[in-house]
């Protein structure tokens, strides 16, 4: 389990790199918070769960494909 202030960066980093994301959709939010999770498991910095949540963005589910 991570700490308070683990989460609360990795809430914020999930919220920026989705910002442009509708929040009804979940799936889309879920695949970014999973890849973010994986990476956080690592040594990571804020800028590689960025990068890692804007690489899952990139492939990310969506309706209209």
């Amino acid at each position: 389990m991570f700490d308070a202030d683990t989460r609360a960066l990795l809430r914020s980093i999930l919220d920026e790199v989705c910002e442009q994301i509708d929040q009804y959709q979940t799936a889309t939010r879920a695949h970014v918070a999973a890849q973010i999770l994986a990476a956080a498991g690592r040594d990571a910095t804020a800028d590689h769960l960025r990068e890692a949540g804007k690489d899952a963005l990139k492939s990310a589910p969506t309706i209209w494909r």
